[in-house]
């Protein structure tokens, strides 16, 4: 049986990116984006439903990233969900979903 790990997004950016090079010389970029729905509620009215998810690209990736992606642009990536677990600063074992973007665009200007 094969399976899938599989996300594609298009949204906006909600924070600044923040860009970390880590001690073996790894780059890696982090930031939110927001993704939004919109669907009406049993009373009629216009809801507007907005996910955030969290964003982390790595090395050349982050790279071309750094180079063009800013807080409120809109953005359309593809990668996959994970996992990562840690431990806060008070001791306790923590677990986060992320999405690994692999590629991103920016949505083509009419």
């Amino acid at each position: 049986m094969k399976t899938t790990n599989k996300v594609e997004l298009s949204g906006y950016i909600g924070v600044e990116p923040e860009v970390k090079t880590l001690s073996n010389g790894s780059k890696m970029l982090r930031f939110s984006l927001a993704t939004s729905e919109d669907y009406k509620s049993k009373t009629g009215e216009w809801v507007k439903n907005t996910t955030w998810h969290n964003i982390v690209m790595w090395n050349k990736t982050a790279d071309k990233a750094a180079e063009i992606v800013k807080k409120g642009i809109q953005l359309s990536l593809t990668g996959k969900l994970v996992n990562r677990q840690y431990t806060d600063k008070l001791g306790n074992k923590r677990s986060i979903f992320e999405i690994l973007a692999t590629t991103f665009e920016l949505p083509a200007i009419a």
